[in-house]
């Protein structure tokens, strides 16, 4: 009997599945009962996001005088969750359209729960927004209006603005990418649903999917137009937030470097929070054969480059802020590491700069606690990046009559946790009536890269090992 041989590439699907194990394994947790598990993480999330809202509520109602900020620290948690969340929804839009046009395999079992990550992270951040200006009702005037509703034209040079256009436009386009690539799998639980009410929900939202090659061929064609839009986005959106701060003329914010550092930053911590979500999901619904330890040793590759990068633009500031030979440029970041603050600036620099480097170790890089415990390490240091970049550059002025300490209240840590509510009751709605994987995508790399072959293949039977000394190894 002639044999196969494989590339050396390691599967990325195990278990020998078949096209109708695949649907069959992803399928059922949208059309079995909630389990128990579902049920309690639901109940916590929602309680939590319930008291988030009154607590979001009560801030309007009262006013932002509720916060900690003072006049000297006029940004501080609100900011610094804001741009923490819109960094998180950068990883689903880079693993969907930019992995898509490198043709990079891996992405297939993950793109699914990290395009919906994204669109949550960055609904998230949206919230941050509406309370920062705390009057939402007027939330409108940011956008450019005719003269008949009076003089409201926004003032185009400002950064601000800049970030309504290009948070909006980024929102649209992921959530019409993740949308148009949930099209192929609902059509497969429209025909699978046993009642009438899931059989036309799930119609309704496939919007008339017929599986014919035409309909596969603008499905493909479509995939890569919004690859293609979604591509500058990841780039400018991060580009433009961190123009909030490098427009301005603050010591510690006036600086060129921040482009491409909130960008590499944003990947970073992206990709931690997709591993944290991956890993779960991987283990309460049963993927291990579709979520193996190639997608997590390959997403931890890019955390560890990311993490690479946004060790290099620490060390960068500290250069240029003494070659600019500016002593208030210098000041701040001798106070960051050894001011009031530098418990933030040690936990930052020791979660994003050192921690990661245990990456460069293959059994860490493999190890799945080893992996969801770094990526939680990451997003903590992560925050602790954005507080120390608000707080530590506004809390001493020119003048020592204006250096204050910022203290969070209540309301500051409440309205924060109103966005882990938020976002994990979406998630876990999602995951529950959605398939977390594309099944669709999985089906087109079953018989290029999976450990044993589906089917009958070049003489090769169904389940029957594929000899190759390097790829047998990968696998065991």
């Amino acid at each position: 009997m002639s044999h196969v041989i494989s590339s050396v590439r390691p599967p990325l699907v195990t278990g020998g599945k078949t096209y109708a194990d695949v649907t069959e394994d992803i399928s059922k947790q949208v059309e079995g009962r909630p389990t128990r598990e579902w049920k309690i993480a639901f109940t916590v999330a929602l309680i939590v996001l319930l008291y988030g809202t009154a607590c979001v509520f009560w801030t309007w109602w009262e006013g932002l005088g509720v916060w900690g900020l003072n006049k000297t620290v006029g940004w501080a948690w609100d900011i610094t969750n804001f741009v923490w969340w819109v960094g998180i929804g950068h990883a689903g839009t880079l693993i969907s359209a930019i992995l898509l046009l490198f043709r990079q395999k891996w992405r297939t079992a993950v793109n699914r729960a990290a395009e919906a990550m994204t669109i949550f992270a960055v609904m998230c951040a949206a919230m941050f927004i509406l309370m920062h200006m705390g009057r939402p009702w007027l939330a409108y005037w940011a956008l450019p209006l005719p003269n008949t509703f009076g003089s409201l034209w926004v003032n185009f040079k400002s950064a601000l603005v800049w970030d309504v256009f290009a948070i909006s436009t980024y929102f649209t386009v992921s959530l019409v990418f993740w949308y148009m690539g949930l099209l192929p799998d609902l059509a497969t639980i429209r025909d699978r649903a046993r009642s009438k009410v899931s059989r036309y929900i799930y119609g309704a939202f496939s919007l008339g999917w017929n599986g014919s090659a035409k309909t596969w061929a603008r499905y493909e064609y479509m995939s890569l137009i919004l690859a293609g839009l979604s591509t500058p986005l990841v780039l400018s959106v991060h580009t433009i937030v961190s123009m909030d701060f490098a427009t301005s003329v603050i010591p510690g914010w006036h600086t060129t470097i921040f482009p491409p550092y909130f960008v590499a930053g944003a990947i970073f911590s992206g990709f931690a929070m997709v591993q944290n979500l991956v890993l779960i999901i991987r283990v309460v619904y049963k993927l291990e054969d579709y979520i193996t330890l190639e997608h997590i040793e390959s997403m931890n590759k890019v955390i560890t480059l990311t993490g690479s990068i946004v060790g290099v633009a620490y060390l960068t500031e500290f250069f240029i802020a003494w070659y600019s030979g500016v002593e208030f440029e210098s000041y701040v970041f001798i106070n960051r590491a050894t001011g009031p603050y530098w418990w933030a600036y040690w936990a930052m620099m020791t979660c994003n700069v050192i921690t990661p480097q245990l990456f460069w170790f293959r059994s860490v890089r493999r190890s799945v606690v080893w992996t969801f415990v770094l990526s939680v390490v990451v997003n903590i240091g992560m925050w602790f990046e954005r507080f120390v970049i608000m707080v530590t550059s506004l809390h001493r002025d020119y003048l020592p009559s204006s250096w204050v300490m910022f203290h969070p209240t209540l309301f500051d840590i409440s309205d924060f946790i109103f966005s882990f509510g938020l976002f994990f009751t979406l998630f876990l709605l999602f995951s529950k009536f959605l398939p977390v994987v594309n099944m669709a995508e999985v089906k087109t790399i079953i018989k290029s890269s999976s450990a044993t072959l589906p089917v009958s293949v070049s003489g090769v039977a169904k389940g029957e090992r594929v000899s190759h000394p390097t790829f047998n190894k990968a696998v065991e």
